[in-house]
Order: C-alpha cells, then structure tokens, then sequence
C-alpha cells in the first residue's frame, strides 16, 4: 500500500479509546526488536516509504516566533511583545505564514486568546504554518511519559482549533534508558500521539534536533518504523552535528520532511558555524518535491530586528529563482 492510499484511509472514522502503549509495543515486537544499538531495522521490517507527493515543488516563507525569543519574553515591558505583535511583523515582512512557537503564548490562555490570535492571523492574510513544542519520548513507561504525551494531545487540539497543520516535536534525551530502548519509547508515543493527530488533521513533525536523533539515521530510524502516516519530519537545516556533510543529511530527511525551518547557519563537526547556502537548500527541497512552509528560525547575535527582515528577502529571492545551480 503505498502512502497516497494510508493517506485516504486514515480520513475514515478513526476509534476515539487512547493506544494501549504496553500493547503496542507488545504486538509490534517484531520491529521494536530488530531495532539494534544503531538503530538499524532487521531485513524483512517494513519501513515507511518517503511521502508522495504530486506536482511540483512550492516553497512558502513563513518565521518563527522563536526567532524573536528575548523580546517575547523580555522582562522590560516597554521591550516585550505579543504573538500579535509577531504576527504584524511577519505580515509587514511579505510572510505567507506565521509559525507561533507555544513557549511563548499567553499562560493559562483559554479559548478566547486562541479565537483571537486565530482571527488576527486572518485578518493579516497570514496562515499560521505551525506551532512547536518541547517535549521528550525518550522516557519509560511512567507517568513522565504519560504528561509528555497528553501534554502532545493537548497541543494537537489547540493546532486544530487555530487552523495550524503541523506541529514540531521532539524525541528528546533518553532518560535512564538506552538508546535502543528510547527509540523504542519513542515510536510508540508516535503512535499514540500520532493517532490523536490524524483524527484532528494535524501533522507531527519530528526535529533532529539532538539527544538520541544527533545522527540522521537514528531520526530515520524513527520515522520509518512508525505506521501513522501522520508522523514525518521537521526539518531543520542548522541542526546537524554529526559526521557527515549537513547538505546531505538535509537530502537524506528532505523526502520525509512536513514542515522545514530554515536557520542562518549550518554546522560541521570540528570546523564550528559557516553561512548557510539558501540556494543549496533550496534545491535539496525542490529535488524532494517539497511543498511547504520554510520557516526562518532566527538564532544569530545580530539584532533580529535588523537581520530577519534582511534574511527573510534573501530566501524570498531563492524560493523564486527559476534556477537554483
């Protein structure tokens, strides 16, 4: 059954009773033992096939709240900002969508601020591409893992209900487990989370983003032993640390990749920061056939009320070069 079909049968009715996770991972002991120390799946697993998509490459800008981090939450009032000042900037700067990082809303926010920030993306002509969590799966059973995972469910209900098709998630450090093991943990939080997601249309992308995902193929690993084909990758292009050049590691996630954030730098072992190649990337997403939101997820020194609006016309000008070389 190839992706296109998963696709149109997770639409169906999908039971509302939460996935047993010991039953899971039980019944699926087939995959979760062929899992080695490296994470390898055993000849014969069935491993989820890149997503399939139709057409032709289409790149949106979007920005990340997390971009302006020190001024959402600034301790000097006449400094700080809103999500709503957020979503103005991105609308002034020629965004086609908003990503509103969740550390940053409102606490103890109830329906109301959700309606409005929902409303006043609108009003912007804006989508709002995503929202981003911080959370970890790489835990045992217990109830750390139990929050980790209703706090995931809580999120997914709040995207649906703003409109946001995607959410960034983590697989996280493994907590007193090995890795085999938390990547086991992590699958069936996939799962299970991942079952939440497809009934409300909400896609969970997982980050490289350190802890037991540093190297690419543990991430792969991951997202190809899970079933829900709700689940890919967020792909974030300044997150590579291990031993391979990053542009290839973005090629090896670019096919799986759901949402991508774009940083200003990329890393390599042992030779620290360098300017990221906009066009390089570019073209490693359009030989995936991505079609997205590329959001800008501003880390630099540089004040980003300078920078950003600088970076975000730079990836404007490669999102429509007719020819990336």
């Amino acid at each position: 059954m190839n992706t296109t079909q998963n696709d149109r049968l997770v639409s169906v009715a999908i039971p509302n009773r939460a996935l047993n996770r010991r039953r899971f991972l039980h019944t699926t002991a087939a995959t979760s033992l062929a899992l080695t120390g490296l994470g390898a799946l055993a000849p014969g697993v069935a491993a989820r096939e890149p997503i399939n998509r139709k057409g032709r490459p289409a790149l949106r800008l979007s920005l990340a709240a997390y971009s302006f981090r020190e001024f959402l939450n600034h301790k000097d009032a006449a400094k700080r900002i809103t999500l709503f000042d957020f979503i103005d900037f991105c609308a002034d700067n020629g965004c086609q969508g908003t990503e509103l990082t969740s550390y940053y809303f409102t606490k103890g926010f109830g329906n109301d601020y959700l309606v409005a920030l929902k409303r006043h993306a609108f009003l912007r002509g804006l989508d709002i591409s995503g929202t981003a969590i911080g959370n970890n799966f790489a835990r045992p059973d217990g109830p750390d893992l139990d929050r980790e995972i209703a706090h995931t469910k809580q999120w997914i209900d709040h995207a649906c209900f703003l409109g946001a098709p995607h959410i960034r998630v983590f697989a996280g450090s493994a907590q007193g487990i090995d890795l085999a093991t938390a990547k086991q943990q992590c699958i069936a939080a996939l799962e299970t989370c991942g079952q939440h997601a497809a009934a409300k249309g909400v896609w969970l992308g997982l980050e490289n983003h350190g802890g037991i995902v540093s190297e690419t193929s543990d991430l792969l690993d991951i997202v190809r032993a899970v079933s829900n084909p709700w689940i890919g990758v967020n792909l974030d292009t300044g997150n590579f640390y291990g031993e391979s050049d990053p542009y290839d590691d973005m090629a090896r996630l670019a096919p799986y990749a759901v949402n991508v954030q774009l940083k200003v730098d990329v890393n390599r072992r042992g030779k620290g920061k360098e300017p990221v190649d906009i066009l390089r990337v570019v073209r490693i997403l359009r030989d995936a056939n991505y079609q997205g939101h590329v959001a800008l997820e501003y880390e630099a020194s540089e004040d980003p009320w300078k920078a950003v609006p600088a970076w975000l016309t730079r990836m404007r000008e490669a999102f429509d070069s007719p020819v990336v070389t």
